[in-house]
């Protein structure tokens, strides 16, 4: 392989990006995992996800209401930062 110029190409190890050991409060867990809801407006949940681009990393940020099962906002970013308020 040296002779001919080529060689491996190496991975990437895995980089975790969830850091558990913060000293955030956590919020407390309202649904208990009871995902029906009646009204409008009355449950909201959200989840956030990293899209690989040729640029860079987006962060796309998600809220759906539970009772119309429907997308009411979302947010893209080129960071991901946590702002607790």
């Amino acid at each position: 392989m040296k002779e001919a110029g080529i060689h491996g190409i190496a991975r990437r190890k895995f980089k975790a990006t969830t850091d558990s050991r913060h000293s955030f409060p956590v919020a407390e867990n309202l649904l208990g995992r009871g995902f029906s809801v009646e009204r409008a407006g009355e449950a909201w949940v959200s989840d956030i996800t990293f899209i690989r681009t040729l640029e860079g990393w987006l962060y796309l940020t998600i809220i759906i209401d539970l009772a119309i099962r429907k997308i009411i906002g979302w947010s893209l970013a080129v960071h991901c930062q946590h702002r607790i308020q």
